[in-house]
């Protein structure tokens, strides 16, 4: 009753892609868009599954996608739009064009966080952390009453 597979699976290639179906994929999309991602591979000349052509368009091969390291300032305005939205990752990345939601996810998870826990600020509150530490030991003593 589920949904029906989006390829056959038979003869399909799998494992890296190569430049040569990269380019096919760049070319075809550039040249007719995208109507239907199940459809691609056969009109694109390609024998990949229609979701390994989107996830390798999406990740890897869009014209605007921003490459490498984020800048101090992108990292500044990161911290900046988690304190105002939370872990809504698409909406930070929304801010910042061609960079990926995952990507900037990754980057709070590995780099931002543990430096704003050395800055003494709070990674979930933003707040410094000798707040927190007060505001705990506050509600301690006042239920212990």
């Amino acid at each position: 009753m589920g949904r029906q597979p989006c390829c056959d699976k038979v003869r399909l290639k799998r494992g890296p892609w190569t430049i040569e179906e990269d380019h096919k994929l760049m070319n075809f999309i550039l040249n007719n868009g995208i109507h239907y991602w199940r459809t691609v591979p056969n009109r694109a000349g390609l024998q990949r599954c229609g979701t390994s052509c989107r996830l390798g368009w999406i990740n890897y091969l869009r014209p605007d996608l921003k490459r490498g390291a984020l800048s101090e300032a992108e990292e500044d305005q990161i911290i900046q739009l988690h304190a105002r939205l939370g872990n809504r990752w698409s909406k930070i990345a929304s801010h910042f064009p061609g960079r990926m939601d995952n990507e900037i996810k990754n980057r709070w998870n590995t780099r931002i966080k543990k430096r704003l826990k050395l800055l003494g600020v709070h990674p979930v509150s933003h707040k410094p952390t000798e707040q927190q530490e007060d505001e705990g030991k506050t509600e301690t003593s006042n239920s212990s009453m």
